[in-house]
């Protein structure tokens, strides 16, 4: 009699199983001991999850795509940051390759800091081109947040070493003369989109973290500027600093309070 294999060796041996049609998948079925036939369902449900995400990255190229035949550059643009009370909002704009293929790249609120932090590498080598734009606190109380990303919108597309002949945008209108496509939820529905949405997040992340350093006890390496409690209560003990947007309502609050004490 044959000696089974163990269930361990089995787990490593499909590991690299790409395709419900694999032969390995057919003789494990073929195996009555129940470790087996769980591990031929979590093969399966891996399977299943995998094809799902293929199918949902090839649906978020549906608007690169009418533009990649016609031989043109698309940029996705993005922007993170327009609700915070301190730090710059920043934008993205990246360039994908119509052989782009990262499955994973997706709106990246839906993704966490840890798969963000993954994407972030990958995109970046096989992008045709990314660029970054930043709108300062400053900036933001000059012309108001909608502005100030519009203009970090600018300077991103601008900043791109290679020039796009069409913009896909996250629901605003980007000051160049380049014909846009305008999406609601952009980030959810074109790669381009969620690929500038990544690269800004982490951006912005990593910036704050620094600004962490520069000025303790406002969080702001854990919560990027947001008017958490923490923050607030370092607004309270400690005053503003040169990254805090003097006018939104929570700064401004604690600006008008210590100006009357």
């Amino acid at each position: 009699m044959t000696k089974q294999p163990s269930l361990a060796s089995l787990k490593a041996d499909l590991a690299n199983v790409t395709t419900v049609d694999d032969p390995r998948l057919a003789s494990l079925a073929a195996d009555s001991r129940k470790g087996a036939q769980l591990l031929l369902e979590q093969v399966k449900r891996r399977l299943a999850k995998a094809e799902a995400a293929e199918k949902a990255f090839q649906h978020r190229l549906h608007y690169e795509r009418p533009f990649w035949a016609q031989g043109e550059r698309v940029a996705g643009i993005d922007e993170v940051g327009r609700g915070p009370l301190a730090g710059p909002v920043v934008t993205s704009a990246v360039i994908l390759p119509q052989d782009f293929d990262i499955p994973l790249v997706n709106d990246s609120k839906q993704l966490t800091p840890k798969e963000r932090a993954h994407l972030y590498p990958l995109i970046l080598a096989q992008a045709e081109a990314v660029s970054i734009g930043i709108g300062s606190p400053q900036l933001i109380d000059q012309i108001n947040i909608y502005q100030a990303t519009r203009v970090a919108m600018q300077r991103a597309v601008l900043g791109l070493g290679r020039a796009p002949q069409h913009l896909i945008v996250d629901a605003m209108q980007i000051p160049v003369d380049l014909p846009q496509t305008r999406l609601i939820k952009g980030d959810a529905k074109s790669a381009s989109v969620a690929a500038a949405s990544i690269v800004a997040k982490v951006y912005r992340d990593h910036l704050m973290a620094i600004y962490d350093v520069l000025y303790p006890g406002y969080g702001f390496a854990k919560n990027a500027g947001y008017g958490t409690a923490e923050h607030l209560a370092g607004l309270d003990e400690r005053g503003i600093t040169p990254i805090h947007r003097k006018t939104f309502s929570p700064v401004q609050k604690i600006i008008a309070n210590k100006s009357r004490s």
